[in-house]
């Protein structure tokens, strides 16, 4: 009788010291990283074309990781060591960032870091029940221009091509002069900021996410591969619309909040379509054998 009452005495106060380490391996965290964390918010915040979507990723990885503890049903285990293979090389890539001084490194090493983490305080078991949720912290990360370079070139002369063929179906006269687009006085450069690639990256970021918790095989490679097609068709439909606002008002609206919003377009129009088609109706998500 004495050692079932000393038990969970014994319990109680290692769970507590537990969570002070937890709190104190945070907090020293924070203070590493916070240089980090600031850079990556100057990049969220700089314009709808750089990123934007990437500060709203912390806080759905953590509403995910919360809601798959939540349901986890295996066995509570003690952090493992293992962590540390996660969190040693996390370490070296903020070292090393510190002489490079490229701030995409260190952040980079957030991503890697959260893993070793988990292992060190939740487990191995639970910690692989919420691995896709903390690798998913990769898509809060800014890629480089010179990383993408030829892909925006690409997106650029779809997007030209596109508004090419568009725009005419609407009465209006169009001339395309490589990624230049003429109508009447007004001209249009298609950008790199007019590539699309932002609204590619959000499209792209939002499709893995809802086939990851989508329940039906097809839907989940149908929302996967439709992503692209339906981020360049929404860049497609905002260059066409800023063709005809510069066509009606001159390039001046350029400089107006209407630029911008016409990005936040594409957002409105590709993410809702996506949910839509990762997400089956109520009767098919119900039946366990459609599941996949």
């Amino acid at each position: 009788m004495a050692s079932t009452l000393t038990l969970p005495t014994t319990t109680a106060r290692v769970r507590p010291l537990a969570d002070v380490r937890l709190w104190l391996v945070l907090a020293a965290l924070v203070a590493l990283y916070a240089p980090t964390v600031s850079w990556l918010w100057e990049r969220w915040t700089m314009s709808v074309w750089h990123n934007a979507h990437g500060m709203l990723i912390p806080f759905v990885v953590a509403y995910f990781v919360r809601d798959e503890l939540e349901r986890y049903d295996g066995p509570v285990e003690e952090g493992s060591a293992w962590g540390f293979a996660w969190l040693v090389p996390a370490l070296a890539m903020h070292v090393l960032d510190g002489a490079m001084h490229t701030q995409l490194l260190s952040a980079a090493s957030m991503v890697v870091a959260a893993p070793g983490l988990s292992w060190l305080f939740l487990g191995p078991s639970r910690s692989r029940a919420i691995l896709f949720p903390l690798l998913f912290l990769a898509f809060m990360l800014p890629i480089p221009l010179g990383v993408t370079e030829r892909l925006h070139l690409a997106l650029r002369h779809l997007t030209a091509g596109g508004v090419e063929h568009l725009v005419p179906m609407f009465g209006v006269p169009l001339f395309r002069d490589g990624l230049t687009l003429l109508s009447g006085e007004s001209r249009l450069l298609v950008a790199d900021a007019c590539s699309g690639f932002s609204t590619l990256y959000a499209a792209m970021t939002v499709a893995l996410l809802t086939a990851y918790f989508c329940p039906v095989a097809w839907r989940r490679v149908l929302v996967v591969v439709a992503a692209a097609p339906i981020a360049i068709g929404a860049n497609i439909l905002r260059v066409s619309l800023l063709v005809l606002l510069v066509r009606t008002y001159g390039n001046g609206v350029l400089e107006t909040w209407m630029h911008e919003g016409s990005g936040i377009l594409t957002f409105v129009l590709a993410l809702p379509l996506i949910f839509w088609l990762g997400t089956p109706p109520q009767s098919v998500a119900k039946e366990p054998a459609t599941q996949g």
